[in-house]
Parts: structure tokens; C-alpha cells; sequence
């Protein structure tokens, strides 16, 4: 059996959106692309990506009874998102998100957005094996 890498399971056509993007805009990117997640984008080459998610914004609007109109991505996103090699083999992704109990992680090359690979990607793909 050949060594999976990232590349070789990780989705990529990510969806990103601005930090300065309403929360509203944010959910509207979520339910037009049926997708649990939005890449924040950088504001220049040295910056980090950001990661927000349902459940960051699930939390801020009920925990904190924020207003999805007024609260800006950057206020509610995980920045710096952890980011890993396309190049790396899937092993080491899968037991870096078990360790850190992660869901999704960003794929770069080179410091560049190349894609994304979740948790469901690996357990999809594990489910073509065994059938």
C-alpha cells in the first residue's frame, strides 16, 4: 500500500472570506456552499490564515449574545489556524488532529493556501478501503 499524503485527500477549492466580513456574510458563505467552515484570508504574504467555523460562531451569538451584523470574522476566527505541508503523509495529520483534537487543518505550499483536509476527508477516504 502507497503512503497517502495530504495532497491526495484534502479539498481544494477552499472557501475564504475577508476578516472584516460581518458574521452574517460568513454564514451566507457557510449555507451557499453547504460547508461547516470559512479560510480567513491574510492581509498580506506574512501573515497568518485564520479558521472560523460554526461553532466559534454558534458560541459568540448565544454564549455572548453577539449580533451576527455588528461582530466582524476577525473577533470570533482561530488565527494563527495550524497549517500543514501538502507533501506530509496523511499519518501525521491524522495524529497531529487527534493530539490537538482538531477537526480540519489548512494545507500550504510555500506559505500559500492550497487546501484544506478534514477529518471526514480521512474517514471517507478509509471507508473506500473497506468496502
Amino acid at each position: 500500500m502507497s503512503i497517502r499524503l495530504v495532497k491526495d485527500l484534502m479539498v481544494k477549492d477552499v472557501v475564504t472570506i475577508s476578516p472584516f466580513s460581518s458574521l452574517r456574510a460568513a454564514l451566507t458563505l457557510m449555507k451557499q456552499h453547504n460547508i461547516k467552515s470559512l479560510v480567513v484570508d491574510r492581509q498580506n504574504p506574512h501573515d497568518a490564515y485564520g479558521l472560523i467555523t460554526y461553532t466559534n460562531i454558534l458560541k459568540t451569538i448565544i454564549a455572548e449574545e453577539g449580533d451576527i451584523d455588528l461582530i466582524n470574522v476577525y473577533d470570533v476566527c482561530i488565527k494563527p489556524a495550524i497549517a500543514i505541508s501538502q507533501e506530509m503523509a496523511v499519518k501525521h495529520a491524522a495524529s497531529l488532529m487527534s493530539q490537538h483534537k482538531l477537526k480540519r487543518l489548512l494545507v500550504t505550499n510555500d506559505n500559500k493556501l492550497v487546501g484544506l483536509l478534514t477529518m471526514d476527508d480521512m474517514v471517507s477516504d478509509i471507508l473506500r478501503l473497506i468496502q
